[in-house]
């Protein structure tokens, strides 16, 4: 089959492990005909919002055509609304079967309603990255973007789409209670890790931790946490902060790009001792470092992080989030209710202390790796 994916509701990142990169890699892979229509969209060298100045069409690190595509004008209202230029014809000249859909928060839909409405035999469905983490965090996104724009565009594009997936149990929630997408068409759809990169790294034999001068083989407990770090994950200064405080034999590696604002305080945690810093990294190198760490600990906001170390098979402390229990197992995962230095302290050397509990941890975490791999989740998302 011919599979369309069109990345218009927000970034599109060549040569990441995004759900946006791995549904087209592995529909690929799995013999599907696929081409990607994206924004322009990116992240630069240190992993923040950029833009590509013009439109172009590409073949990505995966051999798929991406066809980036311009806004109407350069005004900044019209990039938050995402307005694009008219791209029917690329969608005409593809003839896809199925037009994929990831996320329904951008104005131009209506090239897709039409093309759906020329081939009746298309089947559309549409994926839904939003919730309260991320998304509606004010009363201007809630009532006006999301309630009423968005909801708008979600009920437009829903009378001619199979399915409706949440990415999280609350995104899927999300598009129940805030878009009123009928349930018995929303489904959870998991993110996770690249099947073939985690074999890869898997079978690669590292020196020392990605940009960085830790050795795999030291005799120290290595724990990565891994993301941006802003605001929305302060959390991330106060581990670093319980890891200088704390007399075990213990290092803690960050990598992630630092907010502007926090970066003086974020500096002075990094002693190269027991916290040492190791930049942002590229797709490869992040998976590399989850694999070959004894522990990973998300103590902020939810990020793919999350379902790329459970498709590694690695155990993880997280910060607790109402719909997100969707990576818990039996024992791989060790929810923080609280975020406090003191409990993130008391659930650490729980973990590092309790021989036992790190190997049943171990464990389960490599038995429910296989539910992340994305050559199973892509068999999923086309299945009406």
């Amino acid at each position: 089959m011919r599979i369309l994916h069109v990345c218009l509701a927000a970034f599109y990142i060549d040569n990441y492990s995004y759900q946006e990169n791995l549904l087209p890699k592995y529909h690929k892979v799995n013999g599907h005909e696929v081409e990607i229509i994206a924004s322009l969209q990116t992240f630069d060298k240190n992993g923040e919002a950029a833009y590509f100045g013009n439109e172009s069409r590409y073949k990505n690190e995966n051999g798929i055509w991406v066809n980036r595509i311009n806004y109407i004008n350069n005004w900044s209202i019209i990039k938050k609304l995402r307005i694009y230029k008219n791209y029917f014809s690329i969608i005409e000249q593809f003839k896809p079967d199925i037009i994929f859909l990831h996320g329904c928060q951008f104005s131009t839909v209506k090239p897709i309603i039409k093309y759906k409405m020329k081939n009746p035999n298309v089947k559309i469905f549409v994926d839904n990255h939003a919730d309260f983490s991320n998304s509606a965090t004010n009363w201007l996104s809630l009532e006006i973007l999301h309630k009423k724009i968005w909801k708008r565009k979600a009920q437009l594009i829903n009378q001619y789409t199979e399915k409706f997936y949440g990415v999280l149990p609350s995104r899927v929630d999300f598009l129940t209670d805030i878009y009123n997408i009928p349930k018995r068409k929303v489904e959870l759809l998991l993110m996770g890790g690249d099947d073939e990169l985690i074999e890869e790294v898997k079978n690669k034999t590292i020196r020392i931790y990605p940009q960085t001068s830790v050795p795999v083989d030291t005799d120290k407990f290595v724990i990565v946490t891994i993301g941006k770090i802003d605001e929305a994950k302060l959390e991330v200064l106060q581990l670093m902060e319980v890891i200088k405080s704390i007399e075990e034999n213990i290092i803690l590696i960050v990598y992630g790009s630092v907010s502007i604002n926090l970066k003086e305080r974020f500096n002075k945690n990094v002693d190269n001792f027991s916290v040492v810093y190791g930049g942002w990294l590229n797709n490869r190198d992040a998976y590399q470092a989850i694999y070959n760490s004894n522990l990973v600990i998300f103590p902020g906001r939810h990020s793919v992080y999350w379902e790329i170390t459970a498709a590694i098979g690695k155990p993880m402390i997280v910060k607790y989030w109402k719909g997100t229990t969707h990576i818990k197992d039996k024992d791989n995962v060790f929810f923080l209710e609280d975020t406090s230095n003191k409990n993130i302290q008391k659930a650490l050397l729980k973990v590092y202390n309790n021989q036992d509990m790190y190997i049943d941890m171990l464990k389960n975490a490599a038995e429910f790796a296989h539910h992340f791999k994305y050559s199973e989740i892509a068999k999923k998302s086309i299945k009406s």
